[in-house]
This record gives structure tokens, sequence and C-alpha cells, in this order.
């Protein structure tokens, strides 16, 4: 929905003049594209090309609707805004729906037998995605966050990007400690195979939690009456679909038909800081590190020496990028700002907490948060828990940094 000044609506876009194209710069993202799908699937195959297309998808949906993970938990924590919530509620049902039936019938475009992302409930996930709900309020952006950001120009988020590689790196190299058996965990809990429901019931009883979950938001915003979130400059008509901005609830359905359409060609959901503890571990082979020897990599030291257009999460990732920064210039935004040394310290320690707490927590607000929920994984619900835990203490950390909180006092936030 759109309107033209009232922002004391429940609006999440506002038509309003926008940037000229920068047409230069699409036509360079368009060609860097192209050239890096071609090399994708000359040294691995088709599917991996499709793969990075998907990818591209997900960053051209982030950027245009500002979707956010960081920003909805903030909102939430700090005065009560739900828009952003809710929006998850609504793309975690159509995506428990889709993987519901994926995963019950074993459909798959490429012939990848399917499976979701269930992964134990450990200490590991309860701290990690604690550290998680830190990080990302520190680092200013999630992992998918961080990532459109980098293609959409905002310079401190490649600090974070920085810190976040350095983090899952290490969080590698820690992995085994923290999933040991010393550590206390209830192994691997689907709603659906572990409890004897069967998908259909898991996805019934999914969809009672989201409508659970949304009907609290909903007295919460009658409760707080709280700012609602800043109008997003747009255009009307077809020109919407690459200027922008997408509202909320259409990017959150295509988010999730995305997420579908990935387990059915890969075999399993969306997921992205693998990826960034793939690059970080080659880094450190390439200055001799014997990266090869920790449990992390057990059974799998290939992957450090193939070509990473070989790794499926790096591929969607540049995909992501390449998609966010297409999106960016096509609406005239890309114009990448100095930012304070606070600023820049947030943003590396926030990347180092998300890094490390994604690998101990099995993946981030996406691979945890989205896949894991929607994989209908009880990890999944706890790192929500936890991340909000983690984002709640963040709002009293973030003024030491210079960053602010919105404000009960504002009409927006």
């Amino acid at each position: 929905m759109q309107t033209a000044t009232n922002t004391n609506k429940n609006f999440t876009t506002v038509i309003s003049p926008l940037n000229p194209v920068q047409k230069p710069l699409v036509f360079l993202g368009v060609i860097a594209s192209v050239i890096l799908f071609a090399l994708t699937v000359a040294v691995a195959s088709w599917t991996q090309g499709l793969l990075f297309i998907i990818g591209i998808g997900f960053g051209l949906t982030l950027l245009h609707a500002r979707f956010g993970f960081t920003s909805a938990f903030r909102r939430l924590t700090s005065v009560g805004n739900v828009q952003g919530l809710q929006a998850h509620m609504l793309m975690l049902a159509v995506t428990t729906i889709l993987f519901g039936i994926i995963l019950a019938t074993g459909f798959s475009f490429t012939g990848n037998s399917p499976s979701g992302y269930v992964f134990p409930v450990g200490i590991s996930v309860v701290f990690g995605s604690f550290l998680f709900g830190i990080g990302m309020q520190l680092g200013n952006g999630c992992a998918s966050g961080t990532l459109y950001n980098v293609g959409g120009g905002k310079a401190s988020l490649f600090v974070t990007l920085i810190g976040f590689i350095v983090g899952s790196t290490i969080g590698a190299l820690h992995l085994p400690w923290w999933t040991s058996d010393a550590m206390p965990s209830l192994g691997a809990i689907s709603l659906a195979t572990s409890t004897g429901f069967g998908y259909v019931g898991g996805v019934v009883l999914q969809l009672i939690i989201f409508a659970g979950i949304y009907g609290i938001t909903v007295q919460i915003a009658k409760k707080k009456n709280p700012p609602k979130m800043k109008p997003l400059a747009t255009t009307s008509g077809w020109k919407k679909l690459v200027r922008g901005s997408w509202p909320l609830l259409v990017a959150a359905v295509v988010l999730a038909v995305l997420n579908g359409i990935t387990l059915a060609v890969r075999g399993n959901p969306w997921g992205i800081t693998s990826a960034f503890a793939l690059w970080g571990s080659k880094a450190l082979m390439a200055v001799g590190v014997d990266v090869s020897s920790w449990g992390y990599w057990a059974g799998r030291t290939q992957q450090l020496t193939d070509s990473v257009l070989l790794d499926s999460t790096s591929v969607m990732n540049f995909g992501i990028i390449l998609g966010s920064f297409i999106a960016a210039t096509a609406q005239g935004s890309f114009k990448p700002k100095s930012f304070k040394p606070g600023v820049a310290m947030a943003s590396i320690i926030g990347g180092i907490l998300m890094g490390y707490g994604a690998r101990l927590a099995f993946g981030c607000n996406i691979g945890a948060y989205f896949g894991g929920i929607a994989s209908m994984s009880l990890h999944g619900w706890v790192w929500m828990i936890m991340a909000l835990a983690g984002t709640y203490l963040a709002l009293f950390l973030r003024p030491l940094f210079g960053l602010k909180n919105p404000d009960p006092k504002d009409t927006i936030c």
C-alpha cells in the first residue's frame, strides 16, 4: 500500500521523487552478473548457475523492500513496532507450507534429495544465537542484511562483513569443542518427524504458532501504539518492479517462494554464513595455516582446495551482492558514505560476534531462523528467542558506539 504524506498509518512506502537511475553502474552490475554466471556454469554446472540467479533474486528482493531481520528485532524490543515481525510470520508461514510439501514428497528440480535444516538443540545454539543477536545490532545488519547492504553501497557493512568472515572462521575452529559430548544437548528435534505428527501435522502446528505470534503482535501494537516504520521512497506502476520500493508483505512472500525453490534445486534451504567460514579458511590456507586439520573440515577438506564457485552458498552470496547492487543503482541510491570510528568499531565487533555465533548456532538469521523454523526444527525457535534476548541487551550497548535506538516519542522509526 502507498500514501503520499501520512506516516502515522501502517504504510512502509511512500510515493516521492527518486534519484536518477545510475545507468553506467546498472550496466556494470548486469555485465558482472552475466560473466559470473557463465564462469559458474563452466566451472561447476547449470544447477550452480541457477542458484546464482536465485541469489540475484534474493538480493533484488531484500534491497527493494529493505527487508530487515536486525531492524525488525530492534524495533520490536525497543519501541514495540511489530511490522517487521509480522512480515516474518507471513514469510515463515508460506515457507513452512512449501517446505512441508517438498520434504514430504521428496520433490526436486534437479534430483538432489531435499532435506531441511534440523540441528541439535544444545548449549552451542543457545549461546551462539544470543551472541548473534548482540552482534547484528552492533554491526547494523544480519547475514542477509550485511550482504545486501554491501551490494547497496552502505560502507560500514563492508567492515561488518570482514568481521563476519573472521568470526565465522574462528567459530569453525572452535565448533567441535562446543558440540562435543561434554556439552549438554537435546539432540536434533523436528516438530514433524520427531513428534510423530508427520509433515502435515508439523505444518499445521507451526501455522497455529505463527497465527498466535501474529495475534500477540497485534495486541502489542494496540497497547504501545508504537511509531511506524519510516516510509520508503518509491514510484508507481510497472516501474516499481525495478525502481522499488516493494511492500514488506509482498517481499515476505517472494522470499518464501525463493527459499522453497532453493530447497528444490540444491536439496537444502537458503544459507549464507557457511561460505564465510570457507572464505576465511581459504585465506588462512593461503598464508600457510593448516586449516584441513580442523575438526570442522573433517571429511570435506576438498572444499578447501576446490574453486569457490563449486560452493553453492558462496555462489548464492555473490548473487545477493550483485542483485542488491543492481537494485540500488536502478534506484539511484548507490552512494557509499564515510562513517565515524565508533561505527567502525561496532561494525567489526558485531561482525565477529555474528560470525562466531552463527557457527555455534548452526546458522544465522537465514540458515537457523528462516531455514530452521521453516524446516520445523526446534533449534530454529530457540535461535529466535535467544537472538531476541541478545537484541535486547544490545540496546544498552549501541549508544556506547554512537548508535541510536528507535525512540518511542518519534512518529516513525
